[in-house]
């Protein structure tokens, strides 16, 4: 017998297989993950894109394993949704794992599709978003889903630096799923439903004895306060693509632009004199420098990255004059803005990223040292401070430094000072720019004088105020060309704004090479 194939059972047998791909795990599945106040794949892709925009990729690929009753198991689209579409009307790639098909595992298939859609992001050099919600590896498939695995880590490092990569971390993933999103640029997870571990519970109990909840092992608080992985943490899930949608808005498409320009309706050349009330000249009262940074920036909109980890420094991205800058910032409220060694892997990895973005750095000074103590030297604070100096160093997009209080010793120059290829170094008039704190410097430089005086605490005090007039203060650093101008306060937003707008062109060449060995 002949079956008459027409247009019309053609078409009826494609919509049947579109049915069955949008039905992922089926109906019931759906439904469940509803109940636990869950979105489906296919639900948070619509949220992500503007209405209508999104075309899918590779709709029917299914699964072509049949071990382990695999047979029975497939389903168009093998577990992942891909394509591309318009966010805010600028085109993004994007990836959506189904948890309801076979736990969002990574088989052959479903690793290929991904890998198609960052090949296809690469080529039109536009950001890939993944919205990731898999146990890891597929089991059912053995070592054949390595191929796929092994290809998303090698084009997430191919495009490192070239587009944007967003992770956004919609529930648990455990393995393999949790190495692609760390060589992304940015994470972002969903309170108490998402969560990243490599080794789950069970296996930690049988291997060490350690008995441990899923979520204290990888939740959005550890990774957000103690490992540093998780940049942001969202409510739920559409507080988590609100923050995804936030973040592409301060970023280029790709290495080749600059990012947006956005006007606010902030004005340009306007003072602040509240700036002095937020900053005490006496050094040992500490300030809130978010209070500082939001005076400065267009309508106090500071989009703090990492808030939770190595509190004492501050990083996120802002506007002025409608251009996005990335702030790096000493937080005096915190270990007095000293530097250690989460701070300066915090730091050096978010200016590395500007950098490759053609985002202008600003950075706000406040900082009496490097963290001393034995921890810190063992933690190897030598080799994470060093991460600061080097990507300070490496960056070539404009770099405008403002002192505001302490600038001390080795951390003058992981802030970027003049000699480390800052194009403006500005200091208030209260700014001390100095190797140490004048107390200590009397104490070393004097030592003997003061011992063999009359009245030590009195001649101790005399070289104190010789040392603050000569030599602690902006006006010496000035006068040796170490700073560019000494401004007030007041008129920090316009000096910010005014060397932004003669920086814009800037354009510095590197010697020829393959790349640096930055102290990892």
């Amino acid at each position: 017998m002949t079956i008459q194939v027409t247009h019309a059972s053609e078409s009826a047998r494609l919509e049947a297989m579109e049915q069955r791909a949008e039905q992922g795990g089926g109906p019931q599945a759906q439904e469940k993950r509803h109940l636990k106040g869950k979105l489906t794949a296919r639900e948070r892709i619509a949220l992500l894109f503007d209405p209508g925009s999104f075309v899918e990729i590779n709709q029917l690929a299914e699964s072509q394993a049949i071990e382990f009753g695999m047979q029975a198991k497939k389903v168009p689209g093998d577990g992942v949704v891909t394509g591309y579409g318009n966010i805010d009307g600028r085109l993004v790639f994007a990836y959506a794992q189904d948890a309801t098909v076979l736990g969002g595992s990574v088989g052959t298939v479903h690793g290929a599709k991904i890998c198609q859609i960052m090949d296809e992001a690469l080529k039109v050099k536009a950001p890939l978003i993944g919205l990731n919600d898999s146990g890891g590896g597929r089991l059912h498939e053995g070592f054949r889903a390595s191929r796929g695995v092994a290809g998303m880590f090698f084009r997430n490092t191919a495009a490192s630096g070239v587009i944007p990569q967003i992770s956004a971390m919609m529930g648990p993933c455990a393995g393999v799923s949790v190495y692609s999103p760390a060589i992304t640029d940015f994470i972002i997870m969903v309170q108490g439903q998402s969560q990243m571990i490599i080794t789950g519970p069970a296996v930690i109990k049988q291997i060490t004895g350690e008995t441990v909840t899923l979520e204290e092992l990888g939740g959005a608080k550890v990774h957000s306060e103690i490992t540093g992985q998780a940049h942001f943490v969202a409510l739920d899930e559409k507080t988590c693509i609100a923050t995804v949608k936030k973040l592409l808005s301060y970023l280029p498409s790709n290495n080749d632009e600059a990012p947006p320009c956005v006007d606010l309706g902030d004005d340009p050349e306007r003072f602040d004199d509240e700036l002095e009330k937020i900053v005490p000249a006496n050094f040992r009262r500490v300030y809130d420098m978010r209070n500082v940074i939001r005076r400065v920036v267009d309508k106090e909109d500071f989009f703090e990255i990492l808030p939770q980890f190595a509190k004492n420094i501050l990083i996120g991205f802002a506007r002025l004059d409608g251009r996005t800058v990335g702030i790096v910032a000493n937080q005096p409220m915190v270990l007095a803005g000293c530097l250690d060694v989460n701070a300066s892997d915090k730091a050096a990895r978010f200016i590395r990223f500007c950098d490759a973005f053609n985002i202008p750095l600003i950075n706000f000074v406040d900082v009496p040292g490097y963290f001393p103590g034995v921890t810190q030297e063992h933690a190897g604070i030598i080799r994470h401070g060093a991460k600061m100096l080097y990507a300070y160093a490496e960056a070539t997009v404009p770099k405008i430094t403002l002192a505001l209080r302490k600038e001390y010793g080795g951390a003058v120059m992981a802030m970027c000072c003049t000699g480390m290829g800052v194009d403006q170094m500005l200091a208030w008039p209260i700014a001390k720019l100095v190797v140490l704190d004048t107390e200590t410097a009397v104490n070393i430089i004097f030592r003997k004088e003061i011992k063999a005086a009359d009245d030590s605490e009195a001649f101790r005090q005399e070289k104190i105020k010789e040392y603050d007039f000569e030599y602690s203060n902006p006006f010496h650093a000035a006068s040796n060309m170490l700073v560019d101008a000494v401004i007030k306060p007041r008129e920090t937003r316009l000096r910010l704004i005014q060397a932004l707008r003669m920086l814009k062109n800037k354009q510095q060449t590197r010697p020829q090479r393959k790349h640096g060995n930055i102290p990892l």
